[in-house]
C-alpha cells in the first residue's frame, strides 16, 4: 500500500471552521480546551485524573460487564480493556457515531480507526498509563431514516422497517434479513450478515458488528441508554429545567462564533431534553407558554408537568430523559475517563459551541481531534490513472481541469476564439463610431448584428472543442468514470462508499488503514495499493 498525504485545505472538500482550527487560528481559540498534540495530553491526563471519581469508574465498568455479558464471547483484547478500565490510571479516546446498518459510509471506520491508533500512539508516549478506545453508539437517536441503508457498489441498500420515533438501538430486527441481509452480493463477509441474523436489537447488532472488526484491536462499545448510567445526570437534569443553563452557554457562543465570522452548526432549544415515553417514543421536552403557571410540555403527547413534577420525575427516573445534541457531549464525558473525542467536521464545529456548557457543570473539556480522512484506490483504479497522466492526488480536481490535463497529454488542440472575438469587437466598435458620425439612428443595430455575431462565434467555438475532444474520446469517457468513482456524486468517497466494498477484495484493509492513519499529523490521507 502506497499512502500520500495532503492538507486537508487541498482536497478542498471541508469547512473553513475546520481548515482554520487546523491551522490554529486565532479566532477559534475561545472554543476549544487543548490543540490535539502529543505533549497536550499530559495535562489533559492530570484534569481528568482529578475530576473523575472512584464511583463513576465503577458504575461504568459494571454496565460495560453487563453490556458484553449478552455476547457469546468477549474477544479477549476487549476483555483486557475493560479489566483495565478499572484501574484509575487508564483512560478513553472515543468516537460516537450512528448506528448505521453494516457501518453505513466509511468515515464510521476511518473514526474508530484514529481513536484505535491514537490509543496506541499515547501509550508510547505515556507508558505508565493506559489508553482503551471507546465506541460511543447513539443508540438514543431517533432519526431512523438517516441509518436504514446504505450504498454498495453503486446500489442503494434500504431497510423499511416500521420505525417507532423512538431510540434506535432498542429496534428489533424483525424483516431485515428478508428485506435488505438477503439482497446484498453472496460475497459479502460472513460477519455483517451474522451480527444481524444473531441479534434481536440493533444495538445488539452493531455491538456484534463492531467487536467482529475491531475486538482484536480491542475497541469497547457503549451503549449509554442504560438506566444505572443515566443516574450521572440528575444534576444536569435539574439545572436545565430549573434555569434552562445550557441554552445560555451555547446562546453565548453562537453570537461569538458569528462574531468571528462562523455559522453555528447546530440549534440550541431553551430544553436541550427529551423524554422517553412509555409509547417508546422519543420526544422534545418544550415549555408551555399558554398555561397559567411554568408547564412543560412532552411534545406530541397532550402530556403537561409543572416544573415540579418534573424535577421529581427527574430524581426518580432519570432514565426517562434523553439529551439532545447539546448535552450528548457532557453527558459522555461525565461517564468516561475520557481525554479525547474524535468526530468529523461537522461534530468539530458544534464541539465549538459547548465549552461553556461543560464549564458550568465543572467537567474537563476533551481535547477534540479530526478524525482521519482517507480516500483508497484499488490497484485497478490505479492503474487507469496512470494511463492518463494522473496522480492520486489530482483526483480532487474538478474534472473540466482534469480534462484539460489529460486533453493536453493527448495533443489535443485547445480551441480558443478569443483572439478572433476581440478582432471583431474592435471591427464593430470602429462600425459604430462611423455611425455615430453618419447616422446616430444605425447605432442600435450596429450593436445589435454585433451581438448576433459574437453568438455565432461562441456557438463554432463550443462545435470546434467538440471535435477536438471527440477525437479523445475513449481517454475522457474514462476519465469521467473514474471521477466518478473515486468522487461518488461529487463527494468523497468516505461519505459515500461501505468497507465490505474494500474488504471483499482486500480483507486486510483494517489493518492498512491503522499502520497509514497518523491522528495528530492532522492531514488527509490517500492510499494507493499496488
Amino acid at each position: 500500500m502506497s499512502v500520500t498525504t495532503l492538507s486537508y485545505a487541498e482536497t478542498g472538500a471541508f469547512s473553513p471552521l475546520l481548515t482554520d482550527y487546523l491551522a490554529q487560528a486565532p479566532a477559534l481559540r475561545p472554543f476549544f480546551h487543548r490543540f490535539p498534540t502529543l505533549s497536550a495530553f499530559a495535562e489533559q491526563i492530570q484534569e481528568k485524573q482529578a475530576s473523575y471519581t472512584t464511583e463513576a469508574r465503577q458504575r461504568l465498568v459494571q454496565e460495560l460487564r453487563g453490556q458484553y455479558a449478552a455476547l457469546p464471547t468477549v474477544h479477549p483484547a476487549v476483555q483486557a480493556n475493560l479489566d483495565l478500565l478499572e484501574k484509575d490510571t487508564t483512560f478513553t479516546i472515543t468516537t460516537g457515531h450512528q448506528l448505521n446498518l453494516l457501518t453505513g459510509p466509511l468515515y464510521f471506520i476511518y473514526k474508530i480507526v484514529t481513536a484505535v491508533k491514537l490509543a496506541r500512539q499515547l501509550k508510547e508516549q505515556y507508558p505508565q498509563y493506559d489508553f482503551v478506545p471507546v465506541y460511543w453508539m447513539a443508540t438514543e437517536d431517533h432519526d431512523f431514516a438517516e441509518i436504514n441503508h446504505l450504498n454498495l457498489f453503486g446500489k442503494k441498500y434500504e431497510w423499511n422497517a416500521a420505525e417507532t420515533g423512538g431510540p434506535v438501538g432498542r429496534l428489533p430486527l424483525a424483516g431485515l434479513k428478508e428485506e435488505l441481509l438477503d439482497q446484498l452480493p453472496a460475497d459479502v463477509p460472513a460477519p455483517f450478515r451474522e451480527a444481524y441474523e444473531q441479534s434481536s436489537t440493533l444495538a445488539e447488532a452493531t455491538r456484534r458488528l463492531t467487536q467482529s472488526l475491531f475486538g482484536e484491536y480491542g475497541l469497547v462499545s457503549l451503549d449509554a441508554d442504560a438506566p444505572a448510567l443515566k443516574q450521572v445526570l440528575v444534576p444536569v437534569l435539574e439545572q436545565e429545567i430549573q434555569a434552562q443553563a445550557s441554552n445560555q452557554a451555547v446562546q453565548a457562543a453562537n453570537a461569538q462564533l458569528e462574531a468571528a465570522g462562523y455559522k453555528p452548526q447546530v440549534y440550541s432549544r431553551p430544553l436541550n431534553l427529551f423524554f422517553l415515553t412509555d409509547a417508546g417514543k422519543r420526544e422534545r421536552l418544550e415549555y408551555d407558554a399558554a398555561q397559567d403557571c411554568v408547564q412543560i410540555t412532552v411534545r406530541n403527547t397532550g402530556h403537561c408537568h409543572t416544573q415540579a413534577e418534573l424535577l421529581e420525575l427527574a430524581r426518580q427516573h432519570p432514565e426517562q430523559f434523553s439529551p439532545n445534541v447539546v448535552l450528548r457531549p457532557l453527558y459522555q464525558e461525565l461517564l468516561l475517563p475520557n481525554l479525547c473525542y474524535i468526530g468529523g467536521g461537522a461534530e468539530v464545529a458544534y464541539w465549538f459551541q459547548l465549552k461553556g456548557v461543560f464549564a458550568q457543570n465543572n467537567v474537563p473539556f476533551p481535547i477534540l481531534l479530526p478524525r482521519n480522512s482517507a480516500q483508497y484506490i484499488g490497484k485497478a483504479n490505479v492503474s487507469k490513472l496512470r494511463k492518463l497522466g494522473l496522480t492520486s492526488v489530482d483526483v480532487f480536481r474538478p474534472l473540466p481541469e482534469l480534462k484539460k490535463q489529460v486533453g493536453s497529454a493527448l495533443g489535443q488542440e485547445e480551441v480558443s476564439l478569443q483572439a478572433q472575438q476581440q478582432q471583431m469587437a474592435t471591427a464593430f466598435q470602429q462600425l459604430s463610431e462611423l455611425a455615430q458620425r453618419l447616422d446616430p439612428t444605425l447605432v442600435k443595430t450596429v450593436a445589435a448584428e454585433q451581438q448576433k455575431v459574437a453568438g455565432i462565434v461562441q456557438g463554432l467555438e463550443k462545435r470546434l472543442s467538440k471535435a477536438a475532444e471527440a477525437k479523445h474520446e475513449t481517454a475522457y469517457s474514462q476519465l469521467t468514470t473514474l471521477k466518478d468513482k473515486l468522487m461518488p456524486g461529487g463527494h468523497l468517497q468516505e461519505r459515500e462508499d461501505n468497507i465490505m466494498s474494500i474488504l471483499i477484495n482486500n480483507p486486510g484493509f483494517i489493518g492498512q488503514l491503522l499502520d497509514a492513519f497518523d491522528p495528530l499529523a492532522l492531514e488527509f490521507t490517500v492510499l494507493e495499493e499496488e
